[in-house]
């Protein structure tokens, strides 16, 4: 498969943009090699300016659930657009939106729309720390809340990815307020609050189900007791659901675990595909949002237009027949990837959680950063280019998700393992 263009211009790009990309991981940085540049999307399939055509299982790296494209989502945004792309002024569509976040997150009673994961985290972690009149947070090893300076510390993501968990230009003044425990490591937390500094911890801030160390589930009773934790100490749950909101179900992990935090922090589907993010949570701990409170937190383009209609058309597609289906189809590809692994006897691992998983190079179980980190690197970056020369788009990373969509039908699961099945026997 030839990508010649996209050869040339990688080329253009590493002398305007850093590294050639605008987020880390689309660089190919840990796999090697050039990233095809790419023209246009519709349904399962991605297609690059050489023409090559791939199944896509990036996914926008989570948003596009329906598949690229849907027809209904770009109606609305189109119809939407007419009307004109920013007010900076409030709209209908952002009250509708608010009304459908609230109805399927019991534990959100109201919300705040941004434009994106990192500033929900950020700005829920502001509001947070208002409430509780502390200053610390506690956040676990490999989950990733975006590049918000107290929070690159132990991060996972494009950060474990080029092994720079903490980044260089951050004083340590500014991470010194965030302390790490062990992800599915009960223990490592109460070490944390029986320390001088357990009483000023303000909130802990976590993935229920991780995605930025690759998928890890939450062990039974982990996120029980974080729960019983936090409300015993008088410390603010953050649930960070960017990647898991509406991608587990309509509830996201909290109604797949029935655990209510104090505060959820949506994005990705949410948007449609359009830059989005979104906080919410009790209304005593909103309540102190500006201009109601004093925690000051704006956004010229928050609640746009073109995002919420993109939002709205998205939620209202997404079906509990959707998720079976999602889940069933998601369920049908790990296995027949496992299949394939095992009879060229290549040790892997799938973790899955409804339509996202990861491959782990490696037969052992994979629970938290240090046994993601024990995965064969180097076996997944020639897993992936085999696959990526057969027309599957994987994630460019060991340490990433892959995202299922609805446009995934039969065959492209059946090409997808097909592919799989070579690419194991050449390894």
């Amino acid at each position: 498969m030839k990508r010649i263009r996209s050869q040339c211009l990688f080329k253009e790009a590493q002398r305007l943009l850093p590294g050639g990309v605008n987020s880390p991981v689309r660089g190919f940085t840990s796999v090697g090699g050039t990233p095809p540049f790419i023209e246009s999307a519709r349904g399962a399939y991605i297609r690059d300016i050489d023409g090559n055509k791939y199944i896509d299982y990036v996914g926008s790296w989570g948003p596009m659930i329906l598949g690229h494209a849907h027809p209904e989502i770009i109606r609305a945004i189109r119809e939407s657009g007419k009307r004109g792309t920013s007010f900076g002024a409030p709209t209908t569509l952002e009250v509708a939106l608010a009304k459908r976040i609230i109805k399927l997150y019991p534990s959100i009673k109201m919300v705040r729309m941004v434009n994106s994961g990192t500033e929900a985290v950020m700005s829920a972690v502001r509001a947070a720390r208002a409430w509780t009149g502390r200053s610390m947070i506690v956040k676990f090893d490999g989950c990733y809340h975006g590049h918000a300076d107290h929070l690159l510390v132990r991060a996972g993501s494009g950060a474990i990815t080029l092994g720079i968990p903490d980044s260089k230009g951050v004083p340590r003044s500014f991470t010194s307020a965030t302390l790490v425990a062990r992800y599915n490591d009960l223990s490592s937390l109460k070490k944390k609050l029986l320390t001088g500094k357990g009483k000023m911890i303000a909130a802990v801030v976590v993935e229920p189900v991780a995605g930025n160390m690759g998928v890890v589930l939450p062990r039974d009773g982990f996120l029980e007791g974080l729960r019983e934790l936090t409300l015993k100490n008088d410390i603010a749950l953050i649930f960070d659901e960017v990647i898991t909101g509406f991608r587990l179900g309509l509830g996201g992990a909290q109604g797949l675990y029935g655990i209510r935090p104090d505060m959820t922090c949506l994005g990705k589907i949410l948007g449609g595909g359009l830059p989005v993010g979104a906080y919410g949570g009790k209304k005593e701990i909103m309540k102190m949002i500006a201009p109601l409170g004093p925690v000051y937190q704006a956004g010229t383009l928050s609640g746009n237009p073109l995002t919420m209609s993109a939002g709205l058309a998205t939620i209202d597609l997404l079906t509990d027949l959707l998720y079976k289906k999602l889940d069933s189809s998601t369920e049908a590809l790990c296995n027949g990837i496992k299949e394939a692994a095992r009879k060229h006897a290549v040790p892997i691992t799938i973790n899955r959680a409804g339509s996202m998983f990861t491959i782990f190079f490696g037969g052992h179980t994979v629970y938290d950063l240090n046994t993601a980190r024990m995965c064969n690197t180097n076996r997944y970056s020639r897993f992936f280019h085999l696959l990526l020369n057969q027309g599957i788009y994987p994630p460019s990373s060991q340490f990433e998700a892959w995202f299922l969509s609805a446009a995934h039908k039969e065959k492209e699961i059946e090409k997808t393992i097909s592919c799989c099945w070579r690419a194991f026997g050449s390894l």
